[in-house]
């Protein structure tokens, strides 16, 4: 006769076994199993589904690539004038551009090389930017030793 200790083990054998025989992975339709044909993106697809739409900026406005244009032609990437169209001797320009500085060259600009171009965001219309001084901060030398002391016997440093 087998004890309590015996059928438990006996049991969890047997679960063990049987539990693998349960699980399947494979899943299968009332048209059987689904196998992709071609070498279709899924990109390519869900832009040709129903109802699909294109998220995020598709193209760059073309005020905008006037303005990358000027810059490119400043710093002598591209010459003539700038046409506000977005094509292959722009973006050779820019992908120049950014390889030079060592960043990506992909098709689209990179945020460091809008920046660097001087095409960066306009801050001074910001709520805070009114009354705020850009200037850098005054020199250590500058503030007064009482003011220096608090500090430093604020932060727990010993002088």
């Amino acid at each position: 006769m087998l004890n309590t200790r015996e059928r438990l083990a006996l049991a969890l054998v047997a679960l063990l076994v049987a539990v693998p025989a349960f699980a399947t992975t494979t899943h299968r339709t009332a048209a059987g199993s689904h196998t992709r044909r071609g070498h279709k993106s899924a990109v390519t697809y869900r832009a040709k589904t129903k109802g699909h739409k294109l998220h995020g900026q598709q193209v760059i406005d073309s005020n905008r690539v006037t303005q990358i244009q000027s810059a490119l032609i400043r710093e002598h990437y591209m010459s003539g004038e700038a046409s506000g169209q977005w094509d292959s001797t722009t973006q050779a320009a820019m992908q120049k551009y950014q390889s030079d500085q060592g960043w990506q060259t992909k098709l689209l600009p990179d945020s460091r090389a809008i920046k660097k171009l001087g095409l960066g965001p306009d801050y001074s219309n910001a709520i805070n930017a009114k009354e705020s001084s850009f200037a850098p901060p005054p020199s250590a030398a500058t503030i007064p030793g009482e003011q220096t002391a608090g500090f430093a016997s604020a932060a727990g440093v010993n002088r």
